[in-house]
């Protein structure tokens, strides 16, 4: 019985760590100006190589990630 719990907090965890590698393909995709459905596809399919792509993939002109920066928000009342 042991094993079978084991095994139920193992995907358990695995099942985070793919939700959590989705959202964040999916931000990065966005900022990056692509688009969210490309991140959320490529982190649902690929667990951590999903994001190590949206980090190496070149950002868009224009985009949030060119113009704020990687984390930035702008200046507020500007």
């Amino acid at each position: 019985m042991t094993i079978l719990a084991d095994i139920g907090a193992l995907s358990l965890w695995l099942l985070y760590g793919w939700l959590l590698c989705s959202f964040a393909a999916s931000y990065l995709s966005e900022r990056k100006g692509y688009g969210v459905r490309l991140g959320l596809g490529l982190g649902m399919l690929t667990l951590l190589i999903g994001v190590a792509i949206m980090l190496f993939l070149p950002a868009r002109e224009g985009s949030d990630w060119r113009v704020l920066g990687p984390i930035g928000r702008g200046k507020q009342g500007a």
